[in-house]
Parts: structure tokens; sequence; C-alpha cells
């Protein structure tokens, strides 16, 4: 009988423990496959999941801490977010300056004059501007005087714009009376201001005025001719000048802003505190 060596030098292994699991119902071995480790959690998604694993972590034991990172991170971003805006803006506002600098026709103008109209001058001759019969009044407006009213309303406006070369004369008005026709008070507050010759300041003002069409009520007419400027100027007015030809549009003026457009305390408080930059001209006339 050979001895066998199982030294280290043998080139056979000992196999008198096989590898798997003993089936005791087979009396057979099976062999137990293990399974590969998931390749899941490498690359970006195993990353991610370490990261959000750290962070929450940390912030089991330092809450204050990360919640004051996570506020400095978000302030950053808007800043940096607003910076960027901006600087488009500013782009994009030079270059359609460079693109279109004829494309305003007043763009040297800076202050509005606003003149809001009241009626309808419906004569077919401008001769009888100062008769009531001329202009397409309503029930309230009927008395006395309400057409020299008109006049002198358009007339203070013009002053008030040939006193400041800066400033666009804009007569806002729309077609408010349907019995009237295709007719707008603007148009009508132009075509009189027209036949007077512009009251003695036809070459300092006329190319300097025009109309604005669309408004319906007080607040319009201050709001569609704030647009209007801004079509015919290229900007927005650094003053507003308001004419008027009663205290009582004024008040209306005022109530009917806040009223109707003013919803919450801040809309109140900003109508107020724009008050002040408005320049209210005009003669009261009862």
């Amino acid at each position: 009988m050979k001895n066998q060596s199982f030294g280290s030098g043998s080139p056979k292994s000992y196999h008198g423990y096989p590898r798997g699991d003993f089936d005791l119902e087979s009396g057979s071995f099976r062999k137990s496959f293990r399974k590969p480790k998931s390749s899941s959690r490498i690359g970006p998604i195993g990353m991610m999941i370490s990261v959000a694993n750290r962070i929450h972590y940390f912030y089991k034991l330092h809450p204050v801490a990360v919640f004051l990172s996570s506020l400095a991170f978000g302030v950053a971003i808007l800043i940096v977010l607003s910076m960027y805006e901006s600087r488009i803006r500013m782009m994009g506002f030079r270059r359609d300056g460079d693109l279109s600098s004829g494309s305003y026709p007043l763009a040297n103008l800076r202050n509005l004059v606003m003149v809001a109209g009241h009626s309808i001058y419906t004569s077919t001759s401008c001769g009888k501007i100062d008769s009531e019969d001329s202009w397409f009044l309503e029930p309230y407006q009927k008395h006395p005087g309400q057409a020299a009213t008109f006049l002198a309303h358009i007339q203070e406006g013009v002053e008030s714009a040939a006193k400041d070369e800066g400033a666009l004369l804009l007569f806002s008005g729309g077609e408010t009376r349907k019995d009237a026709g295709p007719r707008s008070e603007a148009q009508s507050y132009w075509a009189v201001a027209e036949s007077k010759g512009w009251f003695g300041k036809q070459d300092n003002i006329r190319s300097r005025a025009h109309t604005e069409e669309h408004a319906r009520d007080s607040f319009e007419n201050l709001l569609f001719s704030v647009c209007r400027f801004r079509e015919l100027t290229g900007s927005y007015p650094q003053n507003i000048t308001v004419s008027f030809y009663c205290f009582a549009i004024i008040i209306r003026f005022i109530l009917h802003v806040l009223v109707c457009h003013a919803h919450t305390v801040l809309d109140i408080l900003c109508f107020l505190f724009l008050l002040h930059k408005f320049d209210w001209v005009g003669k009261h006339v009862s």
C-alpha cells in the first residue's frame, strides 16, 4: 500500500468537504450560488444616495447649521439669478436701441401732460366751439357754460405743455358716446385745439400733441396715456401733469381708483404715495 502525501507540494486538492449544501432528502450536495453584488450603487445614482444619506445624518446632528446653510445657498442663488436677469434686460434694451434708434418719433421727450376728455365735439364746423349744441352732452352736463369749460380745459393743457419743451401733450378719451358716432373724445379735443391755432403756440406744441383713443374712464385715461407715452417715446414719463377742469373730476378719479382698482392695503398705500408725484393743473369751474 502506497502512502499518499498531501503536503504543500501535492498537485491534488483535498475534496473531503465538497462545496455546497447537503440535501437530506435527495442525499446529494447542492451548489450554492451567491448573488453578485448589485452595481446600482456604482455610478451617479449611488453617489446621490450616498450624499443624501450623509446629509440626512448630518442634519440629525446639526439641524440649525443645515438650515442656515440651505438658507444662505438659496439667497445666493436668487442674487445670482437677479443679477443675470438685469444684465440680460440691459443688453436687450441696448440692442433694441441700437437696432431701432429711429423707431420712436418722440424719443427726446421725458414728461407727460395728460388732458382727459369729457365730451365729444359733434359740430361739422369749429365755429361754435363754446356752444353747448356743438357738444354731445350727458344729462348731468347740460347746463350753461359747460362748453366754455371744455375749451378752458383744452387751453390749460396746451399752455402747460408749452412751458416744458420736454413734455408730450396727450388728449385722452375713446368713443364713449354711441349716439355721437365713430368719434373719440381725444380727437375732438385735438380738433378744437387745431381750430384755435393751439392758442398762439402752434409752432411750439403742435408737433408734440397726440391722442390716446381707447380710455373709457378716469383710471384708463391715466393708464393708457402712460402706455401711449411709452409707445411714442420708448420710455415711461418721469413726471406726469394731469389737467383738470373741476375739482370734482380729481375727487372722482381718486375714489374710482381706490374703490375699483385698489384691492389690497398695499395697492392703496402705493397709489397714495404716487399721488404726490403728480402735478394737478387747471381752473376750477363750477
